[in-house]
């Protein structure tokens, strides 16, 4: 069974909890395990996909349900990769948690291995193409039958308040970039012709929306994303899985380590970094420009991201 719930753009930031339970606050959904799997294990892998999972560079590729206009969605990740983390940090009828859900991949990923997710967006758009993305046919007949994937339109200021404590199994998402998107797109990581394609000179942010993180500075993003962590780490189970994908960018000729800003903002939430895993992009960049050459040297940040594995540390 799958569900979209929306809530007025004009309310999303604005309602109380009375008006909250008209949304069946907290959200009647599903958390516990599906499996058989002992009280210890992490997970439902075999030791051979655990072994698998341990190298610290990933690759992905992208199939044909992948989300790849940035038309719909300026900036997407692939449906392996989210549905590499679910597997990975949860079981079976747990539940998942994206506060940017953006095109709704992690909702898909919880689809495909039947598992409960909920994910937030500010972007009515985005939500209805959530929504459509989860009414596709299934992988198979029986997978997501006894779980739901929820699409909701509201402030991932406000997701904390639709969980009850210790509730989350995983969070996972892509947040916005800061501001650093929201400029004109010169499309220096491509060559010759392909420079200028359809994507160039525009600016590919997700909204204006005040609301939106996109539209603030790195500092002011950093300290929203703490507030907000910081309400949704009661939520998460102890020793729960929090993973956030981030790239850094370029600005001016400096680069911002937005990595170290979210490593930074997640451990003054409360949580403890785990893993650094890269993302090799290499796979799916072509034609790459090249940068600063002969003089100024600067990695391609279209060839690797990051994705940093934090968790809700045991009490001590």
């Amino acid at each position: 069974m799958n569900n979209a719930k929306s809530i007025d753009a004009d309310k999303k930031s604005k309602l109380d909890h009375d008006e909250k339970q008209e949304y069946g606050m907290p959200l009647k959904i599903g958390h516990e395990r599906l499996c058989d799997c002992k009280k210890s294990h992490i997970n439902c892998m075999t030791a051979k996909e655990w072994i698998k999972a341990q190298l610290g560079v990933w690759e992905f590729y992208y199939e044909k349900r992948d989300i790849r206009n940035k038309e719909k969605h300026p900036a997407t990740y692939p449906i392996a990769l989210s549905t590499k983390f679910i597997e990975l940090f949860t079981h079976r009828g747990e539940l998942v948690v994206d506060p940017f859900v953006g095109s709704g991949t992690t909702l898909v990923s919880a689809q495909d291995t039947n598992r409960n997710a909920v994910g937030f967006d500010i972007n009515q758009d985005y939500i209805e193409l959530c929504e459509s993305r989860l009414q596709q046919t299934r992988l198979t007949d029986h997978i997501g039958e006894s779980t739901k994937q929820v699409a909701i339109l509201d402030d991932a200021r406000n997701a904390f308040d639709y969980f009850y404590d210790e509730q989350i199994s995983l969070i996972l998402t892509s947040p916005p970039y800061a501001n650093l998107l929201n400029r004109k797109r010169k499309n220096k990581s491509r060559r010759g012709d392909d420079r200028k394609n359809e994507q160039y000179l525009k600016v590919e942010q997700y909204s204006q929306d005040e609301n939106d993180l996109g539209t603030l500075s790195v500092e002011d993003f950093s300290a929203e994303m703490q507030e907000i962590y910081s309400k949704l780490l009661p939520k998460l189970k102890i020793k729960g899985h929090n993973v956030i994908n981030v790239a850094d960018m370029w600005w001016k000729n400096k680069r911002i380590p937005i990595h170290i800003y979210i490593v930074q903002a997640m451990e003054e939430a409360g949580y403890e970094l785990r893993n650094t895993i890269i993302w090799d992009r290499r796979n799916i960049v072509n034609n790459i420009g090249i940068f600063g050459w002969p003089s100024n040297y600067i990695t391609m940040g279209t060839t690797f991201e990051y994705l940093l594995d934090f968790w809700r540390p045991p009490d001590e």
